[in-house]
């Protein structure tokens, strides 16, 4: 079972450690699923605008520099070639999307291997409460000094939006704050350390089972209930067709069984 240095909301060691969920916390990292992560979220915050005029884009050279034949020099048909001077670029970048999806299991599986990677290394901290009254940079600073994470940088994980501690840290160099259930692979892995509010670890939306989210059954519809009218009207109903069905099938029967007279020239 994977342990953690618990501090209290004022920066005081506590006498003894924090042990982590072992249901999340079990120590494995899956580095192929934090690399095709890590890489997705990169993609994703590209802008794909970078963009260069090819020969077909750049004004000019409409007309043939020179005739084909008989000048001595190199063939020619138009100075906007990308070997030209003010030429077209050849296989210049043009604007694209670079956003590419992962599938949700892959990307909490990645988020998991790297809280556990931080917690394995003894990069991980908890802290009872993180609590502020008013947004105040000094308080924080001071608190991050005590636990031992002051000038690294460091990823701060709240249990829920905590405004005054956003507040707090947004002005400190390499200190990020955000809701725990909203740290992605990559938020984890670009901070040296983290620390996590005691109470965000009992996030209710994460369950041992594969890292799934829980979904409730929705409740099935009662059938609605038949009025005694309705109920008779269909017996009724049903009644009449057995006995239009039952004449049917007698005078079939009937015509089967009649014998067949047949006219002959004698009896005219």
């Amino acid at each position: 079972m994977l342990e953690a240095p618990l501090f209290s909301a004022t920066g005081d060691k506590a006498s003894g450690s924090c042990p982590l969920p072992a249901d999340y916390f079990d120590g494995a990292v899956n580095e192929p699923v934090l690399h095709q992560a890590v890489k997705t979220y990169l993609g994703n915050q590209r802008q794909g605008t970078a963009a260069t005029k090819s020969r077909a884009k750049v004004s000019g050279g409409g007309a043939k520099p020179w005739r084909q034949k008989g000048t001595g020099r190199a063939r020619q048909g138009t100075i906007r070639a990308p070997h030209w001077r003010g030429g077209g670029i050849a296989f210049g970048p043009s604007p694209r999307d670079y956003r590419a999806g992962i599938p949700a299991k892959v990307r909490k599986l990645a988020r998991r291997s790297a809280l556990n990677a931080r917690a394995r290394e003894g990069a991980f901290f908890v802290v009872d409460g993180l609590a502020f009254e008013q947004p105040k940079t000094s308080a924080l600073v001071t608190l991050l000094g005590k636990i031992g994470v002051g000038g690294r940088k460091t990823l701060i994980l709240t249990d829920g939006i905590n405004r005054h501690l956003y507040l707090s840290a947004r002005n400190i160099p390499g200190v990020n704050v955000m809701p725990y259930h909203e740290a992605a692979a990559y938020d984890v892995l670009w901070a040296e350390l983290v620390v996590v509010e005691r109470a965000a670890m009992g996030d209710p939306g994460e369950t041992s089972a594969g890292d799934q989210t829980v979904k409730r059954a929705k409740p099935k519809r009662a059938a609605p209930a038949k009025s005694a009218a309705s109920t008779a009207k269909a017996k009724k109903a049903v009644k009449k067709a057995v006995k239009k069905t039952a004449k049917k099938a007698v005078k079939k029967t009937a015509k089967k069984a009649a014998p067949k007279t047949q006219t002959t020239k004698d009896d005219d």
